[in-house]
């Protein structure tokens, strides 16, 4: 956490002290209390639009967000090192992002700190490379990187890895 929080050096603390921070994965929770969690693409959406980009501190993002996402990642990414989309029926956190990017410029409002906590390497480098473009293109620095959030997971997803390996193989 203290990698993150130096994301923010210079910043006004007492005007960061008041603005959100958005974890979005669909079955981690962050260990650190200040998070706000939601689960899904659509549930982001709202979120974000609901508090406005400029009261938003920090995202953290997860790419694989679902079953189809969980299984292209089991099938192709884990074993082949390649990445499908069209094998994934629900929004990823790589649509988030490009979410993210549509409504900064429609709002003209900045994005505020991104990073990505998500396991898969392929829809990491993803999202950080559409993010870090829009920086770019923006003339800001780009600053989204992968990052290691201490979490837990619900016992009732839980599995061992012959399980996993079970429930993802096609």
């Amino acid at each position: 956490m203290l990698f993150i929080e130096s994301l923010h050096a210079g910043s006004n603390p007492a005007l960061s002290a008041m603005k959100t921070k958005i974890y979005l994965d669909d079955v981690r929770t962050p260990e650190n209390e200040g998070w706000t969690v939601v689960r899904d693409y659509e549930e982001f959406v709202g979120t974000v639009t609901l508090i406005g980009l400029e009261n938003i501190e920090l995202i953290s993002l997860d790419h694989d967000l679902g079953n189809s996402a969980m299984s292209e990642y089991y099938s192709n990414v884990k074993p082949n090192f390649t990445l499908d989309y069209s094998n994934i029926t629900e929004k990823t956190g790589y649509d988030a992002c490009k979410f993210l990017v549509e409504h900064s410029m429609n709002t003209e409002v900045p994005l505020p700190n991104v990073v990505v906590h998500s396991a898969n390497p392929i829809g990491a480098a993803n999202m950080m490379g559409y993010i870090n473009n829009y920086f770019k293109n923006c003339k800001q620095k780009q600053n989204c990187i992968r990052v290691d959030i201490p979490h837990t997971i619900e016992k009732s997803l839980l599995m061992t890895p012959e399980e996993r390996l079970a429930k993802w193989k096609k």
